[in-house]
């Protein structure tokens, strides 16, 4: 009787455990240094309710291809070999390339543990195709770009009370477009961010419509941040302004009201992403480790 009790108690957590889906969200270009000023009541109620940080450092450059390709793919440029802002293919050759013929990231790495997951990928700046194993996705999609995000917008929320994906990834081109037209502390920078927290709010909206919110968690991030120079933004350089960006994990398994102070880098994304799917063996090639202080087990 003791036994069956405790096959029945390890079953039941293994089975919310693999419930669990995650929304990743990320705003090309959002920066940390400016988030107190930001007007963003939807992604805000996400960073008061879960575990956060503003202090999650880039790579260098600061610029968006190699940030992007370490988020995704666990390690550094180094390894990687993606180290411009454009990169669409290394520059460097891959320490290792994985069957989907990229270096591993994330979604390579969820498709051989799970074989049936189902994993979305959709983005804005076309670049992002190449920064990923898309061969890995479900569904791999450049959306059109408007200045208003709707196209991406419509597209993930569809597809979350459609298909309730395990992993659906949304890339937004802004708030970069605008930072580099009127730098990162323009009005325009700031309306734009809070047209994105619109978007956001319509996101977890879907999920909610879905039935699977409770089963959710969210992570809110970006690439990189940016500084104003003459009334235009820039970004790629070595300054903290450049380098650090906003970190949010919310839902489901994920301490609450939680400030994390454990160093916290780009590449480290991959991992917790992963962890928070249930895998917890990752490529040896990567340098990123799970964020392990925001989990509350």
């Amino acid at each position: 009787m003791k036994n069956l009790i405790l096959y029945l108690m390890v079953f039941c957590v293994s089975s919310v455990f693999a419930s669990t889906k995650v929304v990743f969200v990320a705003f090309d270009g959002w920066a940390a240094h400016d988030f107190d000023k930001c007007d963003m009541p939807n992604v805000k109620a996400m960073y008061k309710n879960g575990s956060r940080t503003l202090e999650k450092r880039s790579v260098l450059p600061s610029s968006s291809a190699v940030n992007w390709a370490s988020m995704f793919m666990g390690a550094g440029p180094e390894l990687h070999g993606y180290t411009e802002w454009g990169s669409k293919k290394p520059e460097l050759p891959s320490r290792v390339v994985s069957k989907y013929g990229n270096f591993p990231s994330i979604f390579g790495v969820l498709r051989d543990a799970r074989p049936d997951i189902k994993i979305a990928y959709f983005y804005e700046w076309e670049t992002m195709g190449c920064l990923a194993e898309t061969k890995a996705a479900t569904i791999s999609e450049n959306v059109p770009f408007n200045n208003e995000s709707r196209n991406i917008t419509k597209k993930v929320c569809d597809y979350i009370k459609n298909e309730k994906p395990d992993l659906i990834v949304a890339i937004f081109d802004n708030p970069d477009v605008v930072g580099h037209k009127t730098g990162w502390y323009s009005p325009e920078y700031f309306a734009m961010v809070k047209k994105l927290d619109d978007r956001f709010g319509e996101i977890v909206q879907a999920v909610k419509d879905s039935g699977e919110f409770d089963n959710t968690v969210f992570v809110i991030t970006s690439d990189h941040g940016g500084y104003a120079d003459n009334n235009k933004g820039k970004h790629g350089g070595k300054t903290m302004l450049e380098m650090q960006t906003p970190l949010i994990i919310c839902g489901k398994g994920i301490k609450k009201n939680f400030d994390i102070t454990d160093s916290v880098m780009q590449f480290d994304v991959a991992p917790t992403l992963a962890r928070i799917l249930g895998v917890k063996t990752f490529p040896q090639v990567w340098i990123g480790r799970p964020i392990g202080q925001s989990f509350a087990k």
